[in-house]
């Protein structure tokens, strides 16, 4: 593939992200995150349409499974950690919402003040379907390419980097001078 877009390099001549080779290649990634993201999205939401969850967002669908994961209650704060977010209010929304579909409850820590989360029998039933659907529709298909889970955990590793280094590019980025624009 690298050596393709080095061949196509007059291709990305007048791209304004793609100023050299490696930013066309960079950017040519980063084009691939975004329409896997998309069909990603549209999967999950077919998905979850399909086992009776379809008046969920995707993000609501995303926060019911990342809630159901080892099947033990969490607070909104290691939710928002799981998923790299940081919009704590448009989490909690979300999980208003599927608790007030009963998909999950609001939970009282025995000791203390914070809350967790936890799933239904109604929403454990919902995504055990999910999950069966996921794995005849997907993980079936994906077992014939070859080599396919060393791929995945290179890949998943390298995405796992690159997210580090997104995270700190947009943190030194804050830092910089709007003046920057100006010039």
């Amino acid at each position: 593939m690298a050596k393709k877009l080095i061949d196509d390099m007059s291709l990305y001549r007048s791209w304004h992200l793609a100023r050299t080779e490696h930013d066309a290649i960079t950017t040519e990634f980063e084009w691939v995150m975004l329409r896997f993201n998309e069909a990603f999205e549209r999967f999950c939401l077919q998905l979850g349409s399909t086992v009776g969850l379809g008046s969920l967002s995707y993000q609501e669908l995303i926060i019911l499974n990342v809630i159901r994961m080892q099947d033990r209650p969490k607070p909104v704060t290691i939710i928002a950690r799981l998923l790299n977010r940081d919009d704590i209010p448009n989490i909690q929304y979300s999980l208003r919402k599927l608790a007030g579909l009963e998909l999950i409850v609001k939970e009282k820590e025995p000791q203390g003040k914070n809350f967790n989360y936890a799933m239904t029998d109604v929403g454990r039933q919902k995504l055990n379907l999910y999950a069966e659907l996921r794995g005849r529709l997907l993980t079936d298909q994906t077992s014939s390419i070859d080599k396919v889970d060393e791929k995945l955990q290179q890949t998943a590793r390298l995405i796992s980097m690159l997210t580090g280094i997104y995270d700190e590019a947009g943190r030194i980025s804050a830092t910089y001078s709007s003046d920057l624009a100006d010039d």
